[in-house]
């Protein structure tokens, strides 16, 4: 878990993702990455030089049978979080009433729409997410694949309309460490119950990327140095992070 807390700590600091006063809501889906963030974030609290306060928040899709989230409950009580479950009908929504073809990019936008909805509800003024090193160079790869782009998510993006400020303080932790610190720590990871889970253009990137790390260990961290040293969606650090001004020191990139 050290090895977890250290690598956040540095991608937190690297991208001033959190600065006193922030009210940070954890998008907590009940995945590994997710849960590993929440711990991580609860843990820091302790000995972060930054006073900040958390939520967890999980967005109910609306499958069936309902997930028992009882387990996570528990686990944001044992930190003295917060917790809410949010009851969304965007699973029903997608694969019924709209029996969408492709449904992974409404289902996100739905999903985003909802999840905001709830930070602003909980007066958050940031979401931390669970995107690790993997996911990043994923997502540089079907930009590249699928749209012909340089581009990737940001570290730290700043959302006008909603006055949000999204940050991915795992960003430094290939999905193999987050894997293990899931299962070291007993964390309650719930299966997905997405009928599309699995069959993705994700699912695709990420195959690709693991077929290239078999024959090339230092694949992964080389790509991801690249879109580092390449300035890419603004993951270049700042040199030298100046004095905290309170919650909107650093905003990074800006989304509509």
């Amino acid at each position: 878990m050290q090895k977890i807390l250290s690598a956040m700590r540095k991608a937190i600091t690297d991208y001033q993702m959190i600065v006193p006063g922030d009210r940070v809501a954890v998008g907590i889906s009940g995945g590994k990455d997710s849960l590993v963030l929440f711990e991580g974030l609860c843990r820091l609290r302790a000995f972060l030089d930054i006073p900040f306060s958390l939520v967890g928040i999980t967005l109910d899709m609306g499958f069936s049978p309902r997930p028992d989230y009882g387990p996570i409950h528990s686990l944001a009580e044992s930190h003295g979080v917060p917790y809410l479950v949010k009851d969304t009908g965007i699973g029903p929504i997608i694969f019924e009433v709209r029996q969408e073809a492709n449904p992974c990019s409404l289902c996100a936008r739905m999903r985003r729409g909802a999840l905001h909805d709830a930070a602003k509800e909980q007066g958050c003024n940031k979401i931390a997410l669970g995107h690790h090193m993997d996911d990043a160079v994923e997502t540089f790869f079907m930009n590249l694949f699928h749209e012909g782009r340089i581009g990737c998510f940001s570290p730290v993006s700043y959302l006008s309309r909603k006055e949000l400020t999204l940050i991915r303080p795992l960003l430094y932790l290939e999905e193999s460490q987050v894997s293990g610190c899931a299962a070291q720590q007993h964390l309650p990871v719930a299966k997905s119950r997405c009928p599309a889970d699995g069959v993705t253009a994700r699912q695709a990137a990420k195959e690709f990327v693991s077929s290239r790390c078999r024959e090339d260990k230092g694949f992964r961290r080389r790509i991801f140095g690249a879109i580092q040293r390449g300035q890419v969606s603004g993951f270049q650090p700042p040199a030298q992070p100046g004095p905290h001004k309170g919650a909107s020191a650093h905003k990074g990139a800006r989304e509509k």
